[in-house]
């Protein structure tokens, strides 16, 4: 086990503990340790923005960032609890396949799902994966990933189908008619007898944490029903963002209805 490391734990537990800030000999008499030891350990927690300073006294106290990760976690832990019921009212108000899907490196993991009533629906199963860069909630989410996810998803990509894009030229141009038009469309990408539209979900800061959308078969789920649809969908993925406390408005206007299944068409890449 790292020593280091612990002792580096162990000392933002104390810093989490006490109810004022902490200065270096109070700390080293209470964990048993060096005043240079924990100098050293509390210059670095500070350096990775976990601590702050108080100029005037010296002194060390915990900083917000483990609140920003601990709420990212417990946004996780609640998200298909959140999400439930507003996936029920998608999935009625469509009577569509709806997922609820989380972004692990390249693929999408399918963590919620609710059938179509109808004798012919798409297939998937929870916990099952598909290529985020082909299919709508990938997409969703990959829109507003960092750019070394989009390099790496870049780097998977393989051509299923004939609309599958071919190179990330092809998928940053994607990607960027997505967070144009708030929503994300799969147009046989993945399986070409399937079409999906997916708007992303966001968690208390506003970072895109998951995705939730409807797929159906592609006779069904054509360009001009899509388009009919993504604005059940956007506010779907509003109502369950807002019910893991995030605040800001995510309107679909007029112009931004106008976004990716408004292509009655995709050109082969």
């Amino acid at each position: 086990m790292e020593k280091t490391f612990v002792k580096g734990l162990e000392l933002v537990e104390a810093l989490a503990r006490s109810d004022r800030p902490r200065g270096v000999t109070e700390l080293a008499v209470e964990m048993n340790l060096t005043k240079s030891n924990v100098h050293r350990l509390l210059k670095t927690l500070e350096h990775k923005g976990y601590l702050r300073r108080d100029a005037g006294t010296g002194h060390y106290g915990l900083s917000l960032k483990l609140w920003e990760l601990g709420s990212s976690v417990v946004s996780q832990l609640d998200l298909r609890r959140a999400a439930l019921p507003h996936l029920q009212r998608l999935a009625d108000h469509t009577r569509e396949t709806v997922h609820l899907s989380l972004l692990d490196g390249c693929d999408v993991v399918y963590v919620e799902k609710i059938d179509s009533p109808q004798p012919v629906r798409t297939y998937s199963r929870l916990g099952g994966r598909a290529p985020a860069y082909c299919v709508a909630t990938g997409k969703a989410m990959l829109a507003f990933a960092p750019d070394a996810v989009i390099r790496a998803a870049a780097r998977s990509i393989h051509p299923f189908t004939s609309r599958t894009v071919r190179n990330e030229k092809a998928l940053r141009a994607e990607l960027e008619r997505v967070r144009a038009a708030g929503f994300a469309v799969n147009q046989g990408e993945w399986r070409g007898a399937v079409c999906g539209v997916a708007a992303p979900i966001r968690d208390i800061s506003g970072a895109v944490i998951a995705a939730t959308g409807v797929s159906g078969p592609a006779e069904r789920l054509k360009p001009r029903r899509i388009k009919t649809l993504a604005p059940a969908v956007v506010a779907a993925a509003d109502a369950i963002s807002r019910a893991l406390g995030y605040a800001a408005p995510i309107e679909l206007s007029p112009e931004r209805r106008q976004g990716p299944a408004d292509r009655e068409t995709v050109p082969r890449r």
